[in-house]
């Protein structure tokens, strides 16, 4: 039950996380001036690496250790499989789509990458809310 438990809380997080982001967090950015931008940029990245890459890698921990006891603990397997390929799925947009932006961004403000970056962030928004929506309905009762 402390795996289901530790991958729910992970994936909630996340679900809010990135709902801050993509409708707060990333549009703010336009705004904070050429002057200071490269300089936030990397402080962002530096610090929202610290907020999220513990909650992803127990989520993906988690993720991996579910779909062999999916339902020896009560999981159904479907959900469980879902859930990773959910998890895969959003740790190969991060790689490839919404880290290079942010490395192009670090060298300094670039209307068209930060749009590139915020609609590209509507993947993993829309996929961690399907994350969501799954740990919920497979919660054992």
């Amino acid at each position: 039950m402390v795996l289901i438990q530790l991958h729910t809380s992970a994936t909630l997080y996340m679900v809010g996380l990135i709902w801050f982001v993509q409708l707060v967090h990333y549009p703010l950015m336009a705004r904070v001036g050429e002057a200071q931008f490269i300089a936030y940029e990397r402080l962002h990245t530096r610090w929202t690496t610290v907020a999220v890459a513990p909650a992803m890698f127990v989520e993906l921990g988690t993720s991996v250790a579910l779909v062999p006891m999916a339902q020896g603990v009560g999981y159904p397997p479907v959900l469980a499989w879902a859930g990773l390929g959910l998890v895969l799925m959003l740790w190969v947009s991060t790689a490839i789509l919404q880290v290079p932006c942010h490395r192009r961004l670090e060298q300094g403000f670039d209307q068209a990458v930060h749009q590139r970056l915020v609609r590209s962030n509507w993947l993993r928004t829309v996929g961690w809310s399907l994350r969501g929506v799954l740990v919920l309905i497979a919660m054992p009762v």
